[in-house]
C-alpha cells in the first residue's frame, strides 16, 4: 500500500476549500548576468507576503534527476504518482480539446514542423504558425489522407503549431516510439513499435506520415509533422472517487485542461488571458467546488524561449493578480509549479520547484521570499511532489485520523 492509497481511505467529504495556483515551469537557475533566478529577480511583494504566512519548501516532482513532462508533473501535484499512473501526451491533448475519446483509442500529440531539402528538421514548431493556418492544414490532411484498416482516424487542431492524431479501431496498441527527434539538423525518427502488438499500429502511423508529407509538400513553413506521446486511452479514477474532491480547472492551454478532465475536474470555458483566469476563479469560488486549480502557462513558455526577462515579467504579472486569490480567504492556498524551466537552459529540468502552503494550521517558517533558494530553508524541506495533495487535504481538515 502506498501513501496515496492511505489518503484515499482517510478522505471524507467534510472540510475546507483548497486553491492551487500553478506557475508552470517557474523554477529556474541563476542567470550569470542578472544575479539570480527569475523568481529572485522578479518584484513579487504579494507572493513574498504569502510566503511569510506559509510553510515553504521544495517539491521533487517525479524523483531525483528525473525531468518531468507537464503531464506527469501535474498528475504528481494532484496525487497520482506518475511512476504508477502513466499517460501519454496525446491522451491529454485530445481530452484538452474536448475530443470524445473512447476507451482503447490511440492518441498522439502532433507538431507541425519544417523539414529542409535534405529531410532534416529545421524547425520543430514550424515558426509557431497561427491557429487559423493550423485549421486549414488539418482540413487539407483530412480531405486527402486515407488509411486502409477497420477503423477511422481523426486529425484535429489544438492551437498554434499543435494538433492531435487519434486512431480508433480493433487490435490497436499505443506502444510506439516518438517521431519527434527533439532536435534540429537531423531527420524525424521512425515510429518504431515497442512490442509485437503495436507493429500494425506503427505501420498505420508510417502510412499517415508519408501521406501527410506529400500533402504538405507545397506548404511553407509547415511542410511536415512530428508525433510524440502515443498512448492508449484508459480512464482514470477521479479526484472525487479518490479524495472526495469536487474540482474545477481554470486554464487556457489544452494540455492542462486535458489532464484536469482526465482526473474528473469540471473544466471552465477558456478564460482567454491571465487577468481573465483570476477573474474566473473569483467568479466560480463558492459552494459548487472544494478544489480549485488555476494554471499559468507563459512562465514555462518564456523559459523554453530562453527569454529570462519575459519570464520575469510573467511572474510579476501573476504577483499583481494574487490579491484576487487571497481576498477569497481559502482554507488552503498552494502556490507551486509542475517542473522547472530555467531560461538559461531553454527546456524543462529536474530541479525541485518551490512550494508554499498557506493555511491556519500551517507552521509558519522564517522564509521571507518566494524563490527556490529561500524555500530550500523552509519547514517543508524537500519532498516528493505527490505529497502535496496529502498536505493540502490535511490542512483543509479533509482527512480522518489514521488508526485507533
Amino acid at each position: 500500500m502506498d501513501i496515496t492509497t492511505v489518503w484515499e481511505e482517510l478522505a471524507w467529504e467534510r472540510g475546507g476549500k483548497i486553491i492551487y495556483i500553478i506557475l508552470d515551469g517557474v523554477g529556474g537557475l541563476p542567470h550569470p548576468e542578472k544575479g539570480g533566478t527569475e523568481l529572485q529577480i522578479a518584484h513579487t511583494p504579494n507572493l513574498d507576503q504569502i510566503a511569510q504566512q506559509s510553510s515553504c519548501g521544495l517539491l521533487e516532482i517525479v524523483g531525483p534527476g528525473i525531468t518531468p513532462g507537464s503531464g506527469p508533473g501535474h498528475l504528481s501535484l494532484f496525487g497520482y504518482d506518475p511512476l504508477s499512473w502513466d499517460v501519454g501526451r496525446g491522451i491529454l491533448s485530445a481530452l484538452g480539446i474536448e475530443f470524445d475519446l473512447q476507451p482503447g483509442d490511440i492518441a498522439a500529440r502532433v507538431n507541425f514542423a519544417t523539414l529542409d531539402e535534405q529531410g532534416n528538421v529545421s524547425d520543430r514548431r514550424a515558426g509557431r504558425i497561427e491557429t487559423d493556418l493550423n485549421r486549414r492544414l488539418c482540413k487539407k490532411i483530412n480531405e486527402k489522407v486515407t488509411l486502409d484498416f477497420e477503423g477511422e482516424y481523426f486529425f484535429e487542431t489544438v492551437s498554434e503549431h499543435r494538433a492531435v492524431f487519434v486512431l480508433r479501431g480493433k487490435e490497436l496498441d499505443g506502444q510506439l516510439e516518438d517521431t519527434d527527434p527533439q532536435a534540429t539538423g537531423i531527420p524525424p525518427k521512425d515510429p518504431k513499435p515497442s512490442s509485437e502488438e503495436s507493429e500494425a499500429t506503427a505501420e498505420l502511423v508510417r502510412s499517415f506520415i508519408n501521406q501527410v508529407n506529400q500533402v504538405l509538400a507545397d506548404e511553407n513553413p509547415a511542410n511536415s509533422i512530428l508525433m510524440r506521446g502515443f498512448d492508449r486511452y484508459v480512464p482514470f479514477p477521479s479526484l472525487n472517487d479518490r479524495f472526495e474532491l469536487n474540482g474545477v480547472c481554470i486554464a487556457d492551454y489544452p494540455m492542462y485542461r486535458g489532464v484536469s478532465r482526465l482526473v474528473g475536474m469540471e473544466v471552465l470555458p477558456r478564460p482567454g488571458g491571465m487577468k481573465q483566469r483570476f477573474q474566473a476563479l473569483e467568479s466560480c469560488y463558492g459552494d459548487d467546488y472544494n478544489f480549485y486549480f488555476l494554471h499559468v502557462k507563459h512562465s514555462d513558455s518564456r523559459g523554453e524561449d530562453e527569454d529570462f526577462e519575459a519570464k520575469v515579467k510573467v511572474i510579476e504579472e501573476v504577483d499583481q493578480l494574487m490579491p484576487t486569490v487571497t481576498q477569497l480567504n481559502p482554507d488552503v492556498l498552494v502556490v507551486s509549479a509542475d517542473h522547472s524551466t530555467p531560461a538559461i537552459m531553454g527546456r524543462h529540468s529536474w530541479h525541485p520547484v518551490p512550494v508554499m502552503i498557506q493555511a491556519k494550521t500551517a507552521r509558519i517558517d522564517d522564509v521571507a521570499t518566494f524563490d527556490e533558494y529561500a524555500c530550500l530553508r523552509g519547514a517543508l524541506g524537500t519532498r516528493p511532489g505527490v505529497h502535496l495533495i496529502g498536505l493540502a487535504l490535511a490542512h483543509a481538515q479533509r482527512l480522518r485520523k489514521f488508526g485507533a
